[in-house]
């Protein structure tokens, strides 16, 4: 359940970044073809997104959802996370969110629990109390 809640802060605190993060490109490219710009600022919303997250568990293993949900992001035996972890983990993460969530719901079969990113990233998210 805290999971889900922080899933659900994330969501917000995400939002906000991504409409501050997009104000820059939009005054930008404001003159460019919108055939052209759209996925450029698809692409660069992606980029920008992977930034926070990858910075933020790259930094303590915590978001500030996480943190306020007291949850941690760690390897799978308990220790430190590299770039390599958090990397494949933001690129599953998305492609399982992008297939309606799948890698969301795999937690519900996991004998373990785990999301589907965490399960082939090797890390886990645990209750930092």
């Amino acid at each position: 359940m805290r999971r889900l809640l922080s899933l659900l802060y994330e969501s917000l605190l995400l939002a906000a970044v991504l409409m501050i993060g997009a104000l820059p490109f939009v005054l930008v490219a404001h003159g460019i073809e919108r055939t052209v710009a759209r996925p450029l600022l698809q692409f660069y919303l992606l980029a920008l997104a992977g930034a926070y997250f990858i910075w933020q568990w790259r930094r303590g293993g915590q978001t500030l959802a996480m943190k306020t949900w007291r949850l941690k992001l760690v390897t799978r035996d308990g220790g430190p996370l590299a770039l390599r972890h958090v990397g494949v983990r933001y690129v599953m993460a998305l492609a399982g969110t992008l297939l309606l969530g799948a890698g969301f719901f795999w937690a519900l079969l996991d004998r373990e629990g785990l999301f589907l990113h965490d399960r082939v990233a090797g890390t886990k998210v645990i209750n930092d109390e």
